[in-house]
């Protein structure tokens, strides 16, 4: 009986959309609008039509800079608090088409999609409910329509999104008034013409980690009790919550933490952070640039501990983005790739102390094959033994659990053969989607051994690679 708790929480597997958003990894956010040039991190909504006029607008430069920072996709900020809108609207003036900036027939959303498309990026909007410019924001049925309407126009017009993030933002329009959101219908409508658009954010898919600064949990569970997820991802009606969630605390997935539950989601998270200190440009954030050393570590705490990162870039009034920020994101890309270049792993042989049968042997861990290592059931302390078939200086192990069959390993640890005694490298809690264990220093070796010190059910590795 006092381990019910578990046989349910192995149950929590991801769909295809929450898969497919989670290879993604690394993305960038473009926040590019009417705050750009008002120089504010939130406009009025009543701000004038033509002081948005980005003379050099160069989203090929913003597309060029994601690729060869690593990203996979960029996620552009399509309508913020103000209300402007990005693209050719036929539901408000407070748009680009009402801008003299391009004789009103600029549509950065088109612009960006297309290249995006072009450099093989994957494309998503974000979008705020909230709106300080709509007459309509507070009265209820007739705000969700117009609201609505935007979404179609953005569903429908522009070609494949990957991910539809939606801010929760609340407060007051123009009057005064506040909007009680119909997230229901506008999950609904997204399901309906996005059918494979992960909803993020406040979506049923993708939760937002709890902060804008880039950190994650020691121990980021994708596993969650499901209070924490409050719309049916299928349905996408509402789900009253059994118990009030605490998204800032941390730890929300840990045996300790959800023993007293008995329902169980699989709802992984998304780190978001600024490149400076805000998500607008601002010439006097120029010095705010974040350093290589932490967008480094943010990388690592993020995409290599069970999470994804969402990096936000804001380019100039201009249209291009700084010369500063430009520097550090290449930079960035260039250790990425550095780094996770040379797989040691690669034609390598692997053994270990069990498998389900042949279908999930050890080998089936190798980075290069198809499949994954299950461990089988009843079996302590499940180990795999690489064997790179030469010593070589090891420095970043990364580890991907099959995920698909659920979250399940708790506790590992890595050891290093030296002088014929394993000694221990790093160890850590959960693997999930990846995880990346850097070193604190070089270690010369020609195997390494992976124990699997504590599981729910059974363990799986889909992924053991070495750098």
């Amino acid at each position: 009986m006092a381990k019910e708790f578990l046989e349910k929480a192995i149950k929590a597997v991801p769909d295809k959309r929450q898969l497919d958003w989670m290879d993604v990894e690394y993305a960038g956010v473009i926040h590019f609008g009417m705050n750009t040039f008002s120089a504010r991190e939130e406009g009025t909504g009543f701000e004038e039509v033509d002081l948005f006029n980005p003379t050099s607008f160069s989203p090929e430069q913003w597309v060029k800079v994601a690729k060869l920072c690593g990203m996979k996709a960029l996620v552009l900020n399509v309508k913020h608090h103000d209300g402007f809108c990005l693209w050719q609207t036929e539901h408000t003036d407070y748009s680009v088409k009402s801008c003299a900036w391009m004789n009103g027939e600029g549509d950065v959303v088109r612009s960006l999609s297309e290249c995006c498309r072009k450099a093989g990026l994957k494309f998503g909007i974000s979008i705020s409910p909230l709106d300080f410019h709509e007459k309509t924001f507070g009265t209820g049925k007739a705000y969700d329509e117009f609201f609505m309407n935007l979404l179609r126009e953005l569903l429908t017009k522009y070609g494949d999104i990957y991910c539809v993030s939606l801010d929760g933002a609340t407060g007051e329009g123009r009057n005064g008034t506040i909007q009680k959101y119909d997230w229901e219908s506008y999950f609904a409508l997204i399901r309906e013409l996005q059918p494979n658009a992960a909803i993020t954010n406040c979506g049923p898919d993708v939760r937002w980690v709890g902060n804008d600064k880039g950190v994650t949990r020691i121990s980021e569970w994708s596993v969650v009790p499901s209070h924490y997820r409050f719309f049916d991802p299928e349905t996408c009606k509402y789900i009253p919550p059994k118990a009030q969630p605490d998204f800032t605390q941390p730890d929300i997935g840990s045996r300790k933490k959800i023993k007293k539950f008995d329902e169980f989601v699989f709802y992984p998270a998304e780190v978001t952070v600024p490149l400076r200190d805000g998500w607008f440009y601002k010439k006097a954030e120029n010095l705010s640039v974040k350093p290589l050393s932490k967008l480094q570590k943010i990388y690592e705490g993020s995409v290599g501990a069970n999470a994804s990162m969402l990096l936000g870039i804001c380019p100039r009034p201009d249209g291009v983005i700084d010369e500063k920020d430009v520097e550090t994101l290449m930079t960035f890309g260039a250790v990425l790739s550095l780094h996770f270049e040379d797989n040691l792993a690669l034609d390598s042989s692997m053994d270990g102390n069990c498998q389900l049968d042949d279908l999930h042997s050890p080998t089936r861990a190798l980075p290069d094959k198809q499949g994954y290592w299950h461990s089988g059931f009843n079996t302590k302390k499940p180990e795999l033994i690489l064997d790179m078939g030469d010593d070589y200086d090891v420095d970043r192990i990364v580890l991907k659990e099959n995920v698909e069959t659920g979250q399940q390993i708790e506790e590992f640890t890595v050891f290093a053969e030296e002088e014929g005694k394993w000694k221990k490298l790093c160890e850590g809690t959960v693997i999930g989607h990846k995880r990346i264990c850097e070193l604190k220093y070089h270690h010369r070796t020609r195997r390494l051994k992976l124990v699997i010190d504590e599981f729910r059910s059974f363990a799986t590795i889909k992924e053991f690679s070495v750098y």
